[in-house]
């Protein structure tokens, strides 16, 4: 069995507890319109295309099979609708102004470039997280690379939005040692309008996951417009005060960092003119949950 990678991140320190490498598996269920990895949302392989980069070679309208990379009136153009991400572009392209988003890996072979960061781990309490996208999409890919690290002697963690099916997400926990859940709102007319998908399935295996012993982070991407109130933080907060295994809340202040990746897969960034929250606003957020019973609440 394969999974699907846009990225191995390694000596990464904000997903999870000290040193890790954090695995980004392609394809999420849900569409947050302010989605910081927005490479991980679409579960097939993409072309990305930046023109700034581009040196004019053309090497790849001669590579492309499809037509896809054509220059019109003298403009470089990208024909995306007849891309079928076959790579040839990709692979002529020496000034990596086309790069081909996603690539499959082998369990073993993704864990032997794991174990070369093991001194870290064990020095700094870290370990592997899988991330994404939505690692429980690609659930046989996932359980197996769990198996492996703690076959390995890795620490394990997970990123999930939690949109997925109870069995596969109870799958995974034997093999983890910590769950890092986004709650987004609390609201499901709200939670629909900004990810596409209703909140029910998440809040139900979020109390499932309250009651697995499993750690559990649970974290909010907090977003202008959507959730940056008292009353939305609020609320999260006292849905979650009384898990047993909650480690701490944290919110995580929205960027727009991303822009370029949505320019580069032809998506229309629509967070695109929001302001990241302040300083300020997010200290009050977060004073506002602690009042809530949070003992540990963190901004990140």
């Amino acid at each position: 069995m394969r999974g699907l990678i846009t990225n191995v991140q390694r000596f990464s320190i904000h997903d999870g507890p000290g040193i890790r490498t954090t695995v980004f598996l392609k394809g999420c269920p849900l569409s947050c319109f302010w989605c910081h990895n927005p490479e991980d949302l679409c579960a097939q392989q993409e072309v990305q295309w930046f023109p700034d980069r581009c040196i004019g070679c053309a090497a790849c309208l001669e590579a492309c099979p499809q037509d896809a990379q054509s220059r019109e009136e003298g403009v470089r153009v990208f024909r995306r609708e007849r891309c079928d991400a076959c790579g040839n572009c990709v692979a002529v392209c020496y000034a990596d102004a086309l790069l081909l988003s996603g690539r499959w890996w082998e369990p073993e072979e993704l864990l032997a470039l794991l174990l070369r960061d093991r001194a870290f781990y064990d020095q700094s309490g870290g370990g592997v997280t899988l991330s994404g996208g939505e690692p429980v999409l690609q659930y046989a890919f996932s359980l197996r690379v769990l198996e492996l690290c703690r076959a390995a002697g890795l620490r394990t963690a997970i990123e999930t939005a939690a949109y997925c099916s109870w069995e596969h997400l109870a799958g995974l926990l034997p093999w983890l040692d910590l769950v890092m859940l986004d709650v987004k709102h609390m609201d499901d007319a709200a939670h629909r309008a900004a990810t596409g998908v209703p909140n029910r399935l998440i809040l139900d295996n979020a109390r499932r996951l309250a009651e697995s012993g499993v750690p559990l982070i649970i974290r909010t991407p907090v977003v202008p417009g959507v959730n940056d109130t008292p009353e939305a933080i609020g609320a999260v907060a006292e849905f979650i005060h009384n898990f047993p295994n909650l480690r701490y809340y944290e919110l995580m202040p929205f960027h727009r960092m991303a822009g370029g990746k949505y320019r580069s897969l032809g998506l229309d960034y629509a967070a695109a003119d929001l302001l990241p929250p302040s300083a300020e606003r997010l200290q009050a957020l977060a004073q506002r949950a602690r009042a809530a019973g949070l003992p540990d609440v963190r901004v990140a």
